[in-house]
This record gives C-alpha cells, sequence and structure tokens, in this order.
C-alpha cells in the first residue's frame, strides 16, 4: 500500500506542487490557517476532488473549527469523501490507521494538552496500530526547532510508539521545521514529518511517499 503524506497546508494547498498518486492520501493536521468553517471548507473540497481512494485527515493546533463545531466539521469531511480520526481507528485494506489531534500546549490552541493529559489520550492508541497518525510530533523525532534549539516532542507519544507491537508507520507535523522521512534501525518503524509548509509558510515541502 502507498502512502502519500502531507501536513500543515495552512490553507495554502492551492499553491502546492503536483501531489503524487497512491493509495491512501494522509493529512496530518493544520489544514487550515485559522480554523474557521470557511476556510475547512474550501480544504475539504480540494482534498475531495482529488483522485486518491482514500483520504485520512485529522486536526492540528490551527483547527478550531473541529474544536468548536466538531459535528459540522466532520460532516463536511464525511460529504466529501474523507475519513475524520480524532482519537479513531479505521481499518484500510487490512491496514489499521489511528488518528489523533493532540499536541502539547501552545498559545492555548486547539487540541492542545498538558502533559498528564497527554499520558490518558496516548493511552487511547490501540495496540494494533499500523499506522500511526497525530499532528504532533513524538519527543525527539523531528520535534527539532533550531531558533530555540530545543526538542519539543511529545514524551507520552514517544513512549506510547515504543509499547506498539505491529506499528509499522508514524505521520507527524506540526513542526515544519523537522520536516523529514526516516527508518529506525532498531525496529524498522518508518517515521515522516510531513509539514507542507516550510517554517515561513511556503506550501513547498514535497509529500513524503511511504511504502507498506
Amino acid at each position: 500500500m502507498r502512502l502519500v503524506c502531507i501536513s500543515d497546508t495552512h490553507s495554502l494547498h492551492h499553491k502546492m506542487s503536483l501531489i503524487p498518486d497512491g493509495d491512501v492520501l494522509v493529512h496530518a493536521g493544520d489544514c487550515t490557517g485559522s480554523g474557521s468553517l470557511p476556510q475547512l471548507d474550501d480544504f475539504v473540497r480540494w482534498l475531495g476532488a482529488l483522485p486518491h481512494k482514500h483520504k485520512i485527515l485529522i486536526a492540528g493546533n490551527h483547527d478550531f473549527c473541529f474544536e468548536r463545531y466538531p459535528e459540522w466539521a466532520r460532516g463536511m469531511s464525511r460529504d466529501q469523501g474523507i475519513t475524520y480520526l480524532q482519537d479513531e481507528a479505521v481499518t484500510i485494506d487490512g491496514l489499521t490507521f489511528f488518528g489523533s489531534p493532540w499536541s502539547p500546549v501552545f498559545r492555548q490552541m486547539a487540541f492542545n494538552a498538558r502533559e498528564e493529559e497527554m499520558f490518558e489520550h496516548r493511552a487511547l492508541i490501540p495496540s494494533d496500530t499500523q499506522v500511526l497518525i497525530t499532528h504532533g510530533p513524538a519527543f525527539q523525532i523531528f520535534d527539532f526547532v533550531p531558533d530555540v534549539r530545543e526538542h519539543v516532542g511529545c514524551y507520552p507519544l514517544a513512549k506510547r510508539i515504543d509499547e506498539l507491537p505491529a506499528l509499522k508507520v508514524h505521520v507527524c507535523g506540526h513542526i515544519h521545521e523537522s520536516y523529514g522521512f526516516a527508518i529506525r534501525e532498531s525496529d524498522g518503524v518508518k517515521f515522516a514529518n510531513a509539514s507542507t509548509c516550510t517554517e515561513r509558510y511556503r506550501a513547498s515541502n514535497p509529500p513524503i511517499i511511504i511504502d507498506v
């Protein structure tokens, strides 16, 4: 199965370069700039029109619409053939995906949680998860911010990832500066920070392709 991974498009999706073909198109959150319903409507119509058979979307810290108007936002996604996951799982062609929007507290934005709350959110990730999609990265995995010289990822997420025996892929975004892909030597898990926007909010990072 070929996954095409993007994230952090921030309402700049129309400025992206060509999106490659694949079986599942994954968006790891921050599809909008300010989280308004009109921005979401524009985005889901664009995403829904793409030719990929399956599309999975989670929310990010900018996507207030999913936090404030959950039924409307979910319905808008569903109407365009998009599977929205909020601490939920879906199985596609035998592969189990789990999506979660939470990230550590930063400027009181959407789906922010303190570390003690994060342990509760991460405990919801089922042990049979094969493709994990979260908005924020795990601690010390594509989470470095050069300006402050700090790793800002989620420790409870990193701990939970190490407890998932079936995990094959983790896709995230959020930290634009840490866009990239790697395979962990110890267990072969594939990690991607698929942030489309750069730290200067240019939608120029290409989608990351992952074959599972």
